[in-house]
C-alpha cells in the first residue's frame, strides 16, 4: 500500500541533545548526575504526568525545584543550562517542508503543554506540519497504543499508510503493532535513507 503520510518524533529526532557537557555542568552543580536530572525534569518520578496533561508544564517545574532543592526563582537558569546543549535541525524541518508537498506530514510528541507554543511562536516550524499531535493535549503517550490510533484518526490515514519515525526502540515497535511503519532513527542520514527506500517501494 502507497505510503500516504509522514510521522515525526519531536526529542531525539528534530531537537537532539548535541553537546551535553552543559548538562553535566548543571548536575554537577545540584549535587546529582545526569540520567537523575533527565528523569527529574522529564517527570519520570511521577509518571510523566506532565506529558499526560495531568498537570501543567509550569506545576512540573515547580515540582522539578522541590525536588532539587532549589528556589522557585532560579528555575528560569536552571531550564535554560538544562537545554543549553539541545539543537533544533532546520535542515531536517526544511526536508520535511518539501516531503510536505507529495505527503501528510505530522508531529507524534510526548511532550508538556508547552510544546505547542514552542512550535508556533520561538521555532516558528509549524508550517512543517499538517497535524500535531501532543501526549500533554490528548492525555496517552507513546507506546500506547491509543496515540498511534488518535495519530493516524487525525491524518485520515489507514496504518498501513503511515510511516513513523522515532529514535526510542518501544516507540517504534508500538507503531508496527497497529499496523504503521516504522524507523527508527540513529542518524539524519540513515534516517532519510531508509525514508527514501521505504518510499520508493
Amino acid at each position: 500500500m502507497t505510503i500516504k503520510a509522514i510521522i515525526w518524533d519531536l526529542g531525539g529526532v528534530l531537537v537532539r541533545t548535541e553537546d551535553w557537557e552543559p548538562r553535566d555542568e548543571l548536575a554537577a552543580r545540584l549535587g546529582t548526575d545526569r540520567l537523575t536530572l533527565i528523569n527529574t525534569v522529564f517527570g519520570d518520578d511521577g509518571d510523566y504526568r506532565a506529558q499526560i496533561g495531568e498537570i501543567t508544564t509550569a506545576e512540573q517545574w515547580a515540582d522539578v525545584a522541590k525536588r532539587l532543592n532549589i528556589p522557585a526563582e532560579e528555575i528560569p537558569a536552571v531550564k535554560t543550562a538544562f537545554f543549553a546543549g539541545d539543537m533544533l535541525d532546520t535542515e531536517l524541518i526544511d526536508t520535511i517542508r518539501r516531503f510536505k508537498a507529495n505527503y501528510t506530514t505530522a508531529l507524534l510528541s510526548n511532550a508538556m503543554d508547552d510544546l505547542r507554543r514552542e512550535i508556533f511562536e520561538n521555532w516558528k516550524i509549524n508550517d512543517a506540519f499538517d497535524h500535531l499531535v501532543i501526549s500533554a493535549e490528548v492525555g496517552v503517550k507513546k507506546p500506547d497504543q491509543r496515540i498511534y490510533e488518535l495519530t493516524l484518526e487525525k491524518v485520515g490515514v489507514a496504518p498501513q499508510e503511515a510511516v513513523f519515525i522515532d529514535d526510542m526502540p518501544e516507540n517504534i515497535a508500538a507503531a508496527k503493532a497497529v499496523g504503521m511503519h516504522g524507523i527508527r532513527f540513529v542518524s539524519k542520514a540513515q534516517a532519510l535513507a531508509d525514508l527514501e527506500a521505504l518510499l520508493k517501494q
